[in-house]
């Protein structure tokens, strides 16, 4: 008499997987969201730049343009909003899964990119504090005889 196979012997297709469209988009997103609050930050000494160089033409002194406000906080915005994306979906995975951040390939990408993100949330917020920080010399009009 032949016995039935044991159910351990199928592979169990109830489980939940650790890695659905969700949590890969979840885990992208990170990336992107920390490199756009790099690149937010670098965009404020441009506008900087660029404003200094129009007020030498016009050899007068132009008001402060609001838009460098705006991209020096949305650099610390993104940056702390990826760690925030980061740990959400850590305990997600480990509510539902049982498993730890790094041990899915999203998670650990995740999870680099949010370590790799820490010196670039210094940047961002030392862009924000250069931001609101007169400066002393002022911008050279230069020659406007």
């Amino acid at each position: 008499m032949k016995t039935p196979p044991s159910p351990d012997a199928f592979h169990d297709t109830t489980q939940k997987r650790p890695v659905t469209p969700g949590t890969v988009i979840a885990a992208l997103l990170i990336p992107v969201v920390a490199a756009l609050g790099v690149v937010t930050s670098l965009q404020v000494q441009d506008i900087d730049r660029d404003w200094v160089e129009r007020q030498q033409a016009a050899c007068q002194h132009m008001p402060f343009p609001k838009m460098e406000h705006v991209i020096a906080w949305a650099g610390p915005i993104l940056g702390i909003s990826a760690v925030v994306v980061c740990v959400l979906l850590a305990k997600q995975i480990r509510r539902h899964y049982r498993l730890r951040l790094w041990d899915t390939w999203p998670g650990l990408v995740a999870f680099v990119s949010v370590s790799l993100n820490v010196p670039a949330i210094l940047l961002e917020l030392f862009m924000l504090w250069a931001t609101y920080t007169p400066d002393g010399s002022g911008p050279i009009l230069g020659d406007c005889g």
